[in-house]
C-alpha cells in the first residue's frame, strides 16, 4: 500500500508540472525553463546515483548513443514542446492532450517494439484520439480543419517525443539501471538544451527571475523530475511497467484540478467530456495486456 501511495503522489506531482509550467509562461523563456529544470535535476540525480550505486557507472559506445537519443527525445524534444505549448494552452487542456502518451507508446511499440495491436487496444486508441480531438478543438470539431492553435499542435509533439523516449528506453535499460538511464539522459538533455537556451538570451537572466519563478523551476526539477522519476521506477520494480503505467491516466485529472484550484482556469464541458474519453481510452489501451494475462491464468489448469 505504501508504494501505491507513492505512485499516486507521483501522478499528483506530474499533474502539478502543468501548473508550474503555466506559471512560468511569459516570465521565463521556454528554452531557459527546460534547461534549468534538467540542469538542476541532473545534478541532483547524479548525487543520488553516486550514493545509491557507490560510483558513477561507465557506459560503452552503444549505451552513450542510447542515452543521447533519450536526451534528444525525452528531454530536449519533449520539454521544448512542453514549455512552448504552455505559453498559450491552459494547464488543464495541456494535461489532457498529454494523456495521449500511453496511446503513442502503444502505437510505436506496435510498429517498432514487436507488440502487435489487438482489437481491445485498438479500440482504446480510437477512444483516446476522439477525446483528444474534442479537447483540442474546445468542443468545436470544425476547428480541426480550420485552424487548431499552434500551442495544441506543439503539445502533440510531446506525445511523439515521450513515445520515442519510452520505446528507446526499454532497450537501453536492458544493460543499465533505470536510475542510471534517467540520470545520464537528463544530463545529456541539459547539455543539448544549453545552446538552444542561449538563443533566448544569456542564462545570467536567471539571476533576475523572481521567487515565484524559481519556486516553479525547483518544483519541476525536484518533484516533477527527481522524486517523481525515482518513485515511479520503484513502483515499476515492484509492480511492473504495465500496472504502474496505468496510473499515468491520473495525471490529467490532477492537472485539471490544480489548474482550477491554483490558476482559476475554467472547466468547460468539452474539457470534461474529452478528458473522460482520453482517460477511458488510455485505460483500455494500457490494461489490454493485463486482461489477456488474467484470461490466460484463469484458463491455465492448476498443477
Amino acid at each position: 500500500m505504501h508504494t501505491y501511495l507513492k505512485l499516486l503522489t507521483t501522478m499528483a506531482f506530474w499533474g502539478g508540472t502543468f501548473v508550474a509550467g503555466r506559471q512560468l509562461a511569459g516570465v521565463v523563456p521556454p528554452l531557459h525553463a527546460a534547461f534549468l529544470r534538467f540542469a538542476i535535476a541532473g545534478v541532483i540525480l547524479l548525487i543520488v546515483l553516486h550514493r545509491v550505486e557507490g560510483r558513477l557507472p561507465s557506459l560503452d559506445r552503444y549505451q552513450w548513443g542510447s542515452v543521447t537519443l533519450l536526451g534528444l527525445t525525452g528531454v530536449l524534444g519533449y520539454n521544448v514542446a512542453f514549455f512552448t505549448g504552455l505559453q498559450t494552452v491552459s494547464a488543464g487542456r495541456a494535461g489532457l492532450i498529454i494523456a495521449l502518451n500511453p496511446v503513442g507508446i502503444a502505437l510505436l511499440s506496435a510498429l517498432f517494439g514487436g507488440e502487435p495491436l489487438r482489437m481491445v487496444r485498438t479500440l482504446g486508441i480510437v477512444i483516446s484520439v476522439a477525446g483528444a480531438m474534442l479537447v483540442i478543438s474546445n468542443g468545436q470539431l470544425s476547428l480541426l480543419t480550420s485552424g487548431i492553435g499552434t500551442g495544441e499542435l506543439t503539445l502533440l509533439g510531446c506525445v511523439l517525443c515521450w513515445a520515442l523516449y519510452s520505446v528507446i528506453g526499454r532497450r537501453t535499460m536492458r544493460g543499465l539501471s533505470p536510475l542510471t538511464t534517467v540520470t545520464y539522459s537528463a544530463l545529456v538533455g541539459a547539455l543539448l538544451l544549453t545552446p538552444l537556451a542561449l538563443t533566448q538570451g544569456g542564462l545570467t537572466k536567471a539571476l533576475r527571475y523572481g521567487p515565484e519563478a524559481w519556486a516553479s523551476l525547483l518544483y519541476l526539477a525536484v518533484f516533477g523530475t527527481v522524486v517523481g522519476f525515482l518513485w515511479y521506477y520503484q513502483a515499476i520494480q515492484e509492480f511492473g511497467a504495465v500496472r504502474s503505467g496505468v496510473f499515468i491516466n491520473f495525471v490529467p485529472l490532477f492537472a485539471v484540478l490544480f489548474g482550477f484550484l491554483l490558476l482559476g482556469e475554467s472547466v468547460a464541458p468539452s474539457l470534461l467530456q474529452g478528458g473522460a474519453l482520453v482517460i477511458a481510452g488510455a485505460w483500455i489501451t494500457n490494461n489490454n495486456g493485463l486482461w489477456r494475462k488474467s484470461t490466460i491464468n484463469q484458463a491455465r489448469p492448476e498443477s
